[in-house]
């Protein structure tokens, strides 16, 4: 009996010690959810406070006064005066946020760092027939992208050039510019864009502007993009563009630009595209396109270039389309290693008077798409190696000089079609018995109507050399007694009447 008493005595007492511990254990808990309440009340008030930085609420944050009007002023000029931006966007920033318009924080304030300018969205803000530059715009210290887009489209009624003044203003801001398709924008490129030091993007495509490109764009050193495509810019390239040592893509094609390209250009290892075609450009390719190891697109297309195929060219090994056509450099095409360019996918080099066979190393670049040949004085048989290009869909060799039997499987033509043009090259013909009407290649005749045509032609010489041969020898052996003309023409006539009258006695 008391054997039980004292068990369940021990078990009283370890349950008291159970409690007792559970107690304690839930009161370490509570305090260590205390402690952690409390630093996260602390660093809370630290991220207030620390260093005298202000948490803002993005959604409650003030734009300052004469940012707002600078902006509508701006944006009112280009769009007209009907628009009233302070009824129709209080919050431009905010909860009525204006197309084409970007804002960040600065001190706790919004401020406008993009500005876009015409049909680019549905509800893009469209520019009126009269607008104009307002010199607010000049006041957005903070712009850092300006855009105008299809915005100045009148160059007879309402022509607008690009201010000269107050870009000196924008200069620590402004890292994009942009004019694109503006028929009515016309003058010269302002010489004061020199000032915009952290410039990275110059884009004035398509638009009228007009005289020579200003040396000073060569100083904006931070450019990555530089296009003046689609203008009436003349003149000479300037040789500063060389000091653009971050520049990526460099376009001035489609414009009236003369002289020859300046040697300096060989200094933008950066660039990955070169596009100067559409010009008057002249001379020689420089020997300092060697240097452009990272570039992947040239285009010099449609030029004057002369001077033939520069060995430099065989240096550029990241090439990967190389566009020549329409220019009278002239010389050999085997002149250049072109297996070195191995990651060339496209090769146009048409109507440049090029002479020599198409070199078998073309046929080891395995990434070649498009081969262009046309319209030169190229020679020789087409090797049926180029048809084991793997990629290739297009080849066009007409108007050269190519002779002998077209080899290439009927696949090939298949696959390729009409882009596979040989037409005018009278001496090459394809074996009609190996060919389908599907695989029949463009303007290329058959080797039998060829050969016909041959036979037919050499036929037609020899009866003219036979007759002439007859003729000249007959005349000789007569002079050569001493007797003229005239009496042989004589003798010739009573001869022909002396065989008539016997035939006719024979008759009878």
């Amino acid at each position: 009996m008391r054997g039980i008493q004292a068990v369940q005595s021990e078990r009283k007492q370890q349950r008291k010690w159970g409690n007792i511990i559970m107690e304690r254990f839930k009161a370490i808990i509570i305090s260590i959810s205390l402690i952690h309440a409390i630093f996260a009340m602390v660093l809370f008030s630290l991220g207030e406070s620390c260093c005298g930085q202000i948490v803002v609420d993005y959604d409650v944050a003030p734009m300052e006064k004469k940012e707002q009007e600078a902006l509508y002023s701006t944006i009112q000029g280009f769009v007209g005066d009907s628009w009233n931006g302070s009824d129709l966007y209080p919050d431009p920033c905010g909860w009525t946020p204006i197309q084409g318009v970007s804002c960040d924080l600065f001190d706790g304030f919004w401020y406008v760092t993009v500005l876009n300018i015409g049909p680019i969205h549905d509800n893009s803000l469209v520019c009126a027939p009269n607008l104009e530059f307002r010199p607010q715009l000049f006041e957005l210290r903070h712009l850092k992208s300006l855009s105008f887009f299809n915005c100045f489209q009148s160059p007879n009624k309402l022509p607008v050039s690009i201010p000269a003044g107050s870009w000196d203003k924008l200069a620590e801001s402004l890292e994009s510019l942009e004019f694109r398709s503006n028929k009515g924008l016309i003058g010269t490129i302002p010489s004061s864009f020199g000032v915009l030091k952290n410039l990275e993007s110059l884009v004035l495509l398509e638009n009228g502007l007009s005289g020579e490109i200003p040396t000073e764009i060569g100083s904006l050193i931070k450019l990555r993009r530089l296009v003046l495509a689609g203008n009436y810019f003349n003149g000479n390239i300037p040789d500063t563009f060389g000091g653009l040592k971050d520049l990526l893509i460099f376009d001035l094609s489609q414009n009236s630009l003369s002289g020859v390209l300046p040697s300096t250009l060989g200094s933008l290892t950066s660039a990955l595209k070169i596009d100067v075609s559409h010009n008057n450009l002249e001379g020689n390719l420089p020997n300092e396109f060697a240097n452009l190891k990272n570039l992947t697109l040239m285009d010099l297309r449609s030029n004057k270039f002369s001077g033939g195929l520069t060995l430099s060219l065989e240096e550029m090994c990241s090439l990967e389309e190389m566009v020549l056509s329409n220019n009278p450099l002239g010389g050999s095409i085997n002149v250049l290693k072109w297996e070195k360019l191995k990651n060339l996918e496209v090769l146009e080099l048409s109507n440049m008077g090029l002479i020599g066979e198409i070199p078998e190393s073309i046929s080891e670049l395995k990434k070649l798409r498009f081969l262009g040949l046309s319209d030169n004085n190229l020679t020789g048989t087409l090797s049926p190696k180029l048809e084991s290009l793997p990629s290739l869909n297009a080849i066009y060799l007409s108007g050269n000089n190519f002779i002998g039997e077209l080899k290439f499987s009927k696949d090939f033509y298949g696959k390729l079609g009409r882009r596979f043009g040989a037409w005018n090259n009278p001496n090459l013909c394809y074996q009609i018995r190996e060919m389908s009407s599907s695989s029949v290649p463009y303007g290329v005749k058959p080797c039998q109507q060829h050969q016909e045509e041959v036979n037919l032609v050499e036929y037609n010489s020899n009866s003219k050399i036979l007759n002439g041969n007859v003729n000249v020898t007959s005349h000789n052996y007569i002079s050569s007694m001493g007797v003229s003309s005239h009496v042989t023409n004589g003798l010739w006539c009573s001869f022909m009447e002396t065989m008539l009258v016997m035939c006719l006695c024979l008759v009878v």
